[in-house]
């Protein structure tokens, strides 16, 4: 039975019509909220979410895998990073938390670690990183009973859905888990059995719900329930930024420098559009493995192109408020990696801006082509710069196209809104008995 085990027997997502009835108070409600790192700048939706979360009355707490180590720190984040539950590999806590565990519930115990090792083997990715968070998950457990946390939510269904599993399984605490990108579509190890004993599973688009559906069979507790975007903090500018004169276009894309972004298709189209007479400055906002070689790349075609490197999610918006398009040019990797459905797109169609993106993964349920924005076969650089021109030459295009993206994304992107669902899906779950 979903959600259930023989020591902790638990219930699923109930319909959305009994979720009143079933509702406890929201100030009633601590959520654990666990992911592989934080502060994670390129993680905003998680940030985000905690946030919109605590907004609408429901307690959190963080517990995060690893602390992310860095020198760039989003501004809502800081005061999270202060009171998050960080644990290391081993300490005498970790310890002492296996030891007692192992005394107390010496069967669950060892029957969740088994389960977990079985599922996980097969992928060296999951069995040892299992490995390496169950002795600070098993505190981490305790720590959560002793707080009063309600419910579990893990973000990723890689390890952090581990975790949560674990949990449940040694404190009876009911857990749930949000799929996104390429924690679902690489490697889908133990899947089945997080997704059998998870109270609900949201998948950010209806094509993850498909991916998880077809592993796992048709449960009825994957909900869709999209990553949402703060509408007040991407407002756009007056006038629009669509509306500019041409003279003013400028191309902005965002996302960490790797393979998965597809940052590299982007130049090639600025190339052929440089060749047919049409230069566009562009800025690329993010780090990651990929600079060298787009910068290379940018210096060996005098492309108008600068790397902005990393940016909070302030200048973000500050940025997007000057941009003519916003360009999402994801591509599936050799290794199998893609996005589920990127929040930079919702925040630049938060902003009123154009924008051109692959028709891949959850990425059509929001960019409607011609509708809401243009779409483009992923990797084809051809079509990209098709594109641009075609925004470019066209003013009154990026104004429709910017103004229907702000609206559907105000309908079914809205972050307080869908926060308000989550914790009405959070409340609906049963108590553990």
């Amino acid at each position: 039975m979903r959600g259930q085990h023989p020591e902790a027997p638990l219930g699923g997502v109930q319909p959305a019509s009994a979720l009143s009835a079933a509702s406890r108070s929201r100030s009633g409600i601590t959520i654990a909220y666990v992911m592989s790192r934080f502060p994670k700048l390129s993680e905003t939706f998680v940030l985000n979410e905690i946030v919109a979360v605590e907004a609408v009355g429901a307690n959190v707490a963080v517990y995060p895998l690893l602390r992310e180590r860095t020198d760039m720190v989003q501004p809502a984040a800081r005061p999270l990073v202060e009171r998050a539950r960080y644990q290391r590999i081993l300490s005498v806590e970790v310890l002492t938390s296996m030891l007692r565990t192992l005394v107390r519930h010496p069967y669950a115990y060892l029957t969740a670690i088994g389960t977990v090792l079985r599922g996980t083997w097969g992928s060296f990715n999951f069995f040892f990183g299992a490995i390496g968070i169950i002795p600070k998950v098993t505190r981490m457990a305790e720590m959560m009973q002793d707080e009063g946390v309600t419910h579990v939510h893990c973000h990723f269904a890689s390890h952090p859905a581990v975790a949560g599993f674990l949990i449940q399984r040694l404190t009876g605490i009911p857990f749930s888990f949000t799929a996104h990108g390429s924690d679902l579509h690489v490697d889908r190890h133990m899947l089945p059995q997080k997704v059998a004993e998870a109270a609900f599973v949201i998948a950010i688009s209806d094509s993850n719900k498909r991916i998880i559906e077809a592993d796992c069979g048709h449960s009825g507790n994957v909900q869709v329930l999209h990553c949402g975007v703060d509408l007040d903090a991407f407002a756009p500018s007056l006038p629009v930024a669509a509306a500019a004169e041409p003279e003013s276009f400028n191309v902005v894309c965002i996302g960490t420098l790797h393979e998965v972004k597809g940052q590299i298709h982007l130049l090639e189209a600025l190339s052929l559009l440089k060749a047919e007479g049409l230069s566009l400055p562009c800025v690329l906002v993010g780090e990651g493995r990929d600079r060298a070689k787009l910068q290379r790349r940018i210096i060996a075609e005098d492309l108008d192109v600068r790397l902005a490197g990393r940016m909070t999610s302030p200048e973000v918006a500050a940025l997007l408020r000057r941009a003519a398009v916003a360009v999402t040019p994801s591509v599936p990797t050799r290794g199998g990696k893609r996005e589920g459905l990127p929040v930079v797109l919702m925040e630049a169609m938060a902003a009123g801006v154009a924008v051109v993106a692959s028709d891949l993964s959850g990425i059509p349920e929001l960019v409607l082509d011609d509708r809401t924005g243009l779409l483009v076969p992923p990797g084809d650089a051809r079509a990209i710069a098709d594109a641009l021109r075609r925004l470019h030459d066209d003013p009154t295009l990026r104004y429709r196209l910017g103004q229907a993206a702000r609206a559907k994304v105000d309908a079914e992107f809205n972050l307080r809104a869908n926060a308000r669902t989550l914790v009405d899906l959070v409340a609906g779950v049963p108590s553990p008995l």
